[in-house]
């Protein structure tokens, strides 16, 4: 079946012909450019070595603008993904800045509902720092960490670790300290840090 053309069509075929016809005689054959050559008194015998150099230098030409277009590409692709990472520290960094104490108390283990303001150290008890968290990031784990101050305001002991997957934006959490008979009496205090940040204080009397 004979293929039919549209006049649009037409023309646009008229047109490369057009300009294939203009480039076939641009072209020279070898025979041509040899005759070139010799006009320019210059030897046609190298004629196939610039050929072959010609194409070489052309395919580099090529070879050069596609590198320059991966390294772009990888270029663009590191701006990206260090953007992406700034935007989620930042993000992380601002999620973790809105955490603070909504409540914090002294407590043994014997009496874990109350809030303790003084402790007989001549039991050995182990004190319990409890504190509640609000606005707590879910779906991430919190690294904590407390001081235990004596009165001299020496750290004696230091609790550091990682709550589970906070799975609720008000979050109870503790630390926890043995106190031996030999501690020094006076006023203690306890701190509590998230990622080196202090989001609570208690302090408490030893006798």
């Amino acid at each position: 079946m004979t293929q039919r053309l549209t006049q649009e069509q037409l023309s646009q075929i008229v047109t490369e012909v057009e300009s294939l016809q203009v480039r076939r005689e641009a072209e020279l054959d070898q025979q041509q450019v040899r005759e070139i050559l010799q006009e320019l008194n210059l030897p046609p015998e190298l004629l196939d070595e610039a050929l072959i150099q010609l194409n070489r230098r052309q395919a580099l030409e090529v070879q050069q603008r596609r590198n320059r277009w991966i390294a772009s590409g990888v270029v663009a692709l590191l701006i990206i993904l260090s953007a992406s990472t700034i935007f989620f520290i930042r993000q992380q960094n601002s999620a973790l800045s809105r955490v603070s104490a909504q409540q914090d108390r002294i407590a043994l283990v014997q009496n874990t509902d109350g809030d303790l303001k003084t402790i007989s150290r001549q039991t050995n008890p182990e004190v319990f720092y409890h504190v509640t968290l609000k606005d707590a990031p879910l779906g991430k784990k919190l690294a904590l960490s407390c001081n235990w101050i004596d009165p001299s305001g020496q750290i004696v002991k230091q609790n550091k670790y990682q709550t589970r997957e906070i799975n609720t934006s008000v979050w109870d959490t503790q630390c926890r300290y043995t106190i031996n008979p030999a501690a020094t009496v006076g006023n203690w205090q306890v701190q509590m840090f998230l990622e080196g940040r202090q989001i609570s204080d208690e302090t408490f009397e030893v006798k």
